[in-house]
């Protein structure tokens, strides 16, 4: 059972009605909802007398450290079972992290922590380690991201990880680590013997300098499936030494975010080697990448090889033009195994878009999921994708928000849509301006088909 409450302010009343479910419910979600202290006391209340909860969320609740001392005594029952606690932007400080050392080893069912958006600082983080490192916590998954973290933290926390063989999930994303905190970090994990399955980085400081340490980890630890790097700076020599260990043959990887890591053209060289040879790679961002016209090329020659199984491709603003969009036509004519394809943030325009409808509309499409955003599209592309809407039973969601369309398109798009044979259930149309005569055939084409969602 599961009670899921979010962005809503609780009035008095409303919160006396759910105070007995949140005794009763085994997944409790109040996200968003103007907590308090106060409100924290019945929590904890409630907490003591439910026995049955694995889950609890009050992310984005502004709780201060009072409150989240109180909702972590609610959770020190002997009868409690816990799994996942989640107190993402709670107001939890360094000094609130104090209570950590005594409260963790009390939820030895505890297997997934959330803290991000907490400003925990080097000394919460210290404090935090210590409970981890007791012997009856057993923590598999740990959220650290935006937690105003410095490299001063890397050190207790890669002694933890030398010391405990479950984590199997680390993000540390967005603090303020720089080379030698990413080293300290990196030797932890290499020299840990836990089952790391992801790991997320997002602008951590790692560098082109740092690979060597960042492979040594991927060689490590053939259980790695999820790795992000994005917002780094990688650069092309950094992605060259990054992508020598991930064609090793016990690298398993399914996914890799590469998303603003200054990578290029000749960059790509050497990740289009890591797609033909790795079957296990599912999905890649290479968003704010400069890759142009030749870089998409060559990610698609990459993509047409029988031995490339990639299944989703962010490529948001990369530079691409329509010159690359035949490219990409004879991608989707012919590999059926990518079924999300983003290209928003590229000037494709109505001539390269037409090219991908060309491949589209073929029989045998897998593709489910295209996202077009800002494409410098205009009414005269509707034509084509109307014909998509038709022939392309695979496609699922459709993303033209931002472009120059208007009533005239639009309302070719919604001849389509009223069609039996039109399966899409998403279609995304954000800063598109239409008369109101042409919403009102919008909201009324969402009645008559309910699996359809127009978002505008």
């Amino acid at each position: 059972m599961s009670l899921e409450i979010r962005c809503e302010q609780l009035s008095d009343t409303r919160w006396t009605e759910l105070l007995p479910l949140i005794q009763q419910h085994q997944v409790v979600r109040l996200q968003d909802c103007g907590l308090t202290e106060e409100r924290c006391r019945d929590i904890s209340s409630a907490l003591q007398a439910n026995p049955t909860l694995i889950e609890l969320c009050l992310s984005t609740n502004e709780l201060g450290d009072a409150g989240v001392h109180l909702v972590l005594q609610g959770l020190q029952s002997p009868t409690c079972k816990i799994q996942s606690l989640s107190l993402p932007y709670c107001g939890l400080t360094e000094t609130g992290c104090g209570i950590l050392p005594s409260v963790l080893p009390s939820m030895p069912t505890l297997r997934e922590l959330r803290l991000s958006g907490n400003s925990l600082g080097d000394g919460g983080l210290r404090l935090l380690s210590r409970g981890l490192l007791d012997a009856q916590c057993h923590l598999e998954k740990l959220h650290l991201d935006y937690c105003s973290l410095s490299d001063a933290s890397c050190e207790p926390l890669a002694s933890m990880l030398r010391a405990k063989t479950n984590i199997k999930k680390l993000v540390m994303s967005n603090n303020d680590i720089h080379e030698a905190g990413i080293r300290m970090l990196l030797s932890g994990l290499k020299d840990s013997a836990c089952p790391l399955e992801t790991l997320w980085l997002e602008n951590c400081g790692v560098t082109a300098a740092t690979c060597k340490d960042l492979c040594d980890v991927v060689a490590a630890k053939p259980s790695l499936q999820d790795l992000d790097l994005g917002n780094n700076r990688l650069g092309d020599a950094g992605l060259a030494v990054l992508c020598s260990q991930l064609l090793h043959p016990s690298c398993r990887l399914r996914k890799l975010w590469l998303w603003e890591c200054d990578i290029t053209t000749e960059g790509c060289k050497n990740l289009c080697q890591v797609l033909m040879a790795k079957q296990s790679l599912k999905a890649l961002s290479l968003m704010l990448n400069r890759l142009g016209d030749e870089g998409a090329r060559l990610l698609c020659e990459a993509l047409r090889e029988p031995t490339c199984q990639l299944e989703c491709l962010w490529v948001k603003e990369c530079g691409f033009t329509a010159a690359c969009c035949p490219y990409f036509r004879e991608v989707l004519a012919q590999n059926k195994f990518l079924t999300e394809l983003l290209l928003s943030e590229n000037n494709l325009g109505n001539t390269g878009v037409q090219e991908l409808c060309q491949a589209l509309c073929q029989p045998g499409s897998v593709l489910q999921v295209l996202e077009l955003v800002d494409c410098n599209l205009t009414n005269s592309s509707c034509s084509n994708l109307a014909l998509v809407l038709l022939a392309c039973h695979s496609l699922r969601e459709l993303d033209l928000s931002n472009n120059g369309l208007g009533d005239p398109g639009v309302l070719q798009l919604v001849e389509s849509l009223r069609q039996p044979s039109c399966t899409l259930e998403c279609l995304l149309l954000f800063d598109i301006y239409v008369s109101d005569e042409v919403r009102d055939q919008l909201e009324a084409l969402e009645k008559e088909k309910p699996p359809l969602r127009i978002i505008s």
